[in-house]
């Protein structure tokens, strides 16, 4: 069933939280990056990497706005301390999307629900507060802290919106994918993941994971990813069949290609990538620092390095 996902004129992309930041780098078209200086002194405070995902996205469209938060990062420090560096607030916001239930995607929770104007609602997959496990290939098998429970966001009187399928948002301008299929041979989820049910340890295929999609037109589709547990290329090819729009304008979030056992995934990634020929791509977070110089030197006219503080404005 194609989903009526109506376009807009223009799509803001703040990176609140990410793993790099780099207050040197240059704005470019598109592409702006937080000021070196204020009053012509450079300022004393600088936003703050950490290894979580946190990005605000506002879509415009014949004169209204919307504002949409994917993920609050590992901690509720660097949101906070992010968001008073760079002069913004999150005071539109009306829906948050949590991408997955794993920490560094929602460590944030808590302090964003007692800080974030009400009403708002929070839409997640129903799985997103299970119990997981990561084992090591030592064999041993640690624990992810709880960071999305129920009993929380009930207490703090938010919309809850629990949905494998996919979710219209911001009035019809953000589509949230919901389960995302996986359709591609080599995108496999991530080795190791495993959870709790009803007291038995069994393989985590992370089903949680789900992506947020803008649409520009014809330019085409703004495919913003929360790690891509589903596959960065499953994520894009079920956003193109949810929408009937074909084209993809950009891939930005992260695409999950870190650590030896995900590595071989980069060559495939990147084929599959070219087929799509999207006009950016921003790898962020969980993609790695090999995947990322790979998009880098096979995408040089799309790449963009995501930095801390960046705003991506796509028109």
């Amino acid at each position: 069933m194609k989903h009526k996902l109506r376009p807009v004129d223009r799509v803001e992309i703040l990176i609140l939280v990410d793993n790099y930041v780099d207050i040197l780098l240059p704005s470019s078209e598109g592409v702006q990056r937080p000021r070196l200086a204020k009053d012509g002194e450079i300022c004393t405070e600088t936003p703050v990497a950490e290894h979580g995902l946190s990005l605000l996205v506002t879509v415009h469209v014949n004169g209204e706005s919307h504002s949409v938060l994917l993920d609050s990062g590992y901690n509720s420090f660097t949101l906070e301390h992010n968001l008073r560096v760079l002069g913004r607030d999150l005071g539109n916001v009306d829906t948050i999307v949590v991408s997955h239930g794993h920490m560094d995607h929602s460590g944030g929770l808590e302090w964003l629900l007692k800080s974030v104007p009400k009403p708002v609602r929070i839409i997640l997959h129903p799985t997103a507060y299970v119990q997981r496990y990561l084992t090591l290939p030592t064999g041993e098998r640690i624990r992810f802290p709880l960071t999305v429970r129920k009993e929380e966001l009930q207490q703090e009187g938010v919309e809850i919106v629990e949905s494998v399928e996919p979710i219209l948002a911001a009035n019809e301008t953000v589509l949230v994918t919901g389960q995302v299929p996986r359709v591609t041979d080599f995108e496999k989820g991530m080795p190791g993941a495993v959870m709790d049910v009803e007291g038995e340890v069994v393989q985590d295929p992370i089903h949680d994971d789900q992506s947020i999609v803008a649409n520009l037109g014809e330019k085409g589709l703004v495919v913003i990813s929360g790690c891509a547990h589903s596959g960065i290329i499953n994520s894009a090819l079920y956003a193109r069949e949810l929408t009937g729009q074909s084209r993809i304008h950009s891939l930005v979030g992260g695409f999950h290609l870190t650590g030896p056992a995900m590595e071989p995934l980069i060559g495939p990634t990147v084929e599959e990538m070219k087929k799509l020929s999207p006009e950016v791509v921003v790898p962020m977070h969980c993609t790695g620092s090999t995947a990322v110089q790979r998009f880098a030197a096979e995408f040089p006219d799309a790449f963009v390095l995501s930095s801390v503080g960046t705003n991506l404005v796509f028109s």
